[in-house]
């Protein structure tokens, strides 16, 4: 490091000290007035997107019984292009660890003809520059990362997303 940037590093370490220092400060004055919505114990009353009424702590701890996930069925259309598929069965149990990917019990290139099911993409073999690998990308490797399971649960909001014309 030359001189001029431990000069620029340590004027911005004094900056940040002080930062730290005048921040809490400011918080605190403002922490003190409820917030919106809030009661008077500090509990907060909260309400669905979809405007049926406050969420009750039975719907929150049913563990998504508002909704059905579908089994086993023909996967839904994609609505844009590049979209990941859906996974048109249940994934409840499945587990994906650094060291283990249940999803590649059936989808990994070996089982895929044995099992049925679609096969991993030749994209997941790619890393970010391009370059094949003998394994999937480890950018690709969390399969729920990108991947969802169907479900015919009401939309949260109104959607007026129209498909890609190339996709109809």
């Amino acid at each position: 490091m030359n001189d001029s940037t431990r000069w620029l590093v340590r004027l911005l370490a004094v900056a940040g000290v002080v930062a730290t220092l005048a921040v809490p400060s400011i918080g605190l004055a403002q922490s003190r007035a409820p917030a919106p919505g809030a009661q008077g114990d500090g509990a907060q009353t909260v309400k669905t997107l979809r405007g049926e009424g406050a969420v009750s702590a039975a719907d929150v701890d049913s563990g998504g019984a508002s909704f059905r996930l579908e089994r086993d069925s023909l996967p839904l259309p994609r609505d844009f292009v590049q979209q990941p598929p859906l996974i048109p069965h249940t994934i409840r149990g499945y587990t994906v660890t650094m060291n283990f990917n249940k999803c590649m019990d059936c989808h990994a290139w070996s089982r895929a003809r044995e099992t049925g099911a679609t096969k991993v993409s030749l994209t997941h073999f790619r890393d970010r520059e391009g370059q094949e690998l003998p394994n999937i990308s480890p950018r690709r490797y969390f399969c729920l990362q990108c991947h969802v399971s169907q479900t015919d649960a009401r939309p949260l909001v109104e959607n007026t997303f129209k498909p890609a014309q190339g996709l109809k």
